[in-house]
């Protein structure tokens, strides 16, 4: 079906907005379904208060002192989850003496700062800054920091993490296949101390011990592994003429949710184009935002470590001062990890315990 249009309306989408509009997609399924543009005479997040639970939520994720941080044994602690996913935030400071084993998931580990290892059935892999590593449900691994400060965000998932469908970009568009990396075995076939393993299910740890090390994998095959990509790999789309949806930086996909990359990039070049998110509200979705590297320039007040989440239902998009000055930018310098998820993502305590309860506010255009 052609789409209809009534009134004043741009003929393409986030380009020629009418004189003294303020453009909003609405949406569903995402960006991947049906959607219309509505054309405002005020900008959609132009509220003066909130009544009820449903409002936009900021929390600065610096302030979590997970179970971790002081002491080796500890885990993560949870800060959003539905029945699909659980984010944590880990600040392990010590390399883990036991090896863990989720049975509950699979995992992705974004790690936001740090070096080290992380020993796998697989075989070993080095991590730094801005790496994601897939670890697949119920694989034994553990965690060898080389740094003192240390920060990652762990997404659990109960469907595996699957590269996007790539459709008419081809096989290397976002990211080449040859940029991912897999482990070799490296066993440790000489070490006969007795060794834990962790076994996380139903949120509970039960534990199995051996006299010699688990990591005695000689070598494997198969296309199930421990994987990773650093962000410096993934090569964002880009258009020159019209501003792309989120969904056209998809890492990852799985069972109730995309991941999405955010990267530096040159912003539009048509002067009708928009150059900052465009106002949405998805229907279908709860957007959360982890802020990574850079200058955050569309949102007011953010800094590294802190995330966002817009539920379902309410408008978001870019604040006032962004708005006001998307023209003075010729490119973008920041980094960030966004989640989309189906259903609605809960706020657990240790995240209730960071929030910033007046974030609703920063849209709130000072007289």
């Amino acid at each position: 079906m052609y789409p209809l249009k009534k009134g004043k309306v741009a003929s393409q989408a986030h380009v020629g907005l009418p004189e003294g509009t303020f453009e909003e997609e609405h949406g569903r399924k995402g960006f991947y379904g049906k959607s219309a543009h509505l054309y405002h005479t005020h900008p959609p997040t132009g509220w003066i208060r909130f009544e009820g639970k449903l409002r936009p939520h900021c929390f600065d994720l610096n302030r979590l002192e997970p179970p971790d941080l002081c002491d080796p044994e500890g885990l993560p602690v949870a800060f959003l989850g539905n029945q699909d996913l659980k984010l944590y935030v880990s600040r392990r400071a010590a390399p883990m003496p036991f090896y863990y084993r989720n049975a509950d998931g699979d995992q992705l580990i974004f790690v936001h700062r740090g070096e080290g290892i992380i020993e796998t059935d697989f075989g070993p892999l080095r991590f730094e800054k801005g790496d994601y590593i897939v670890v697949p449900r119920a694989v034994t691994h553990r965690i060898l920091p080389e740094t003192a400060d240390n920060f990652f965000l762990v997404v659990q998932s109960r469907g595996e993490f699957d590269q996007p469908d790539k459709g008419l970009l081809g096989q290397h568009a976002l990211y080449d296949p040859a940029a991912i990396t897999t482990p070799d075995p490296a066993p440790h076939l000489d070490d006969n101390g007795e060794w834990e393993i962790r076994i996380k299910v139903d949120d509970g740890i039960s534990k199995v011990f051996y006299p010699f090390n688990p990591m005695d994998v000689v070598g494997w095959k198969g296309d199930l592994t421990v994987w990773k990509i650093n962000m410096r790999d993934i090569r964002p789309i880009m258009s020159h003429r019209a501003h792309l949806p989120p969904s056209a930086h998809t890492t990852f996909v799985t069972q109730g949710a995309v991941i999405c990359s955010f990267l530096p990039r040159p912003l539009e070049q048509d002067a009708d184009a928009l150059k900052v998110p465009f106002f949405h509200r998805n229907t279908d979705y709860d957007e959360f935002i982890f802020y990574h590297d850079g200058d955050f320039f569309s949102r007011d007040n953010i800094k590294a470590g802190m995330a966002t989440l817009h539920p379902r239902g309410i408008h978001h998009g870019p604040h006032p001062k962004a708005l006001a000055n998307q023209g003075k930018k010729a490119f973008t310098d920041e980094s960030a990890v966004m989640l989309d998820g189906l259903n609605p993502l809960d706020i657990l305590p240790a995240g209730e315990s960071v929030e910033w309860k007046e974030y609703w506010a920063s849209w709130v255009e000072k007289k």
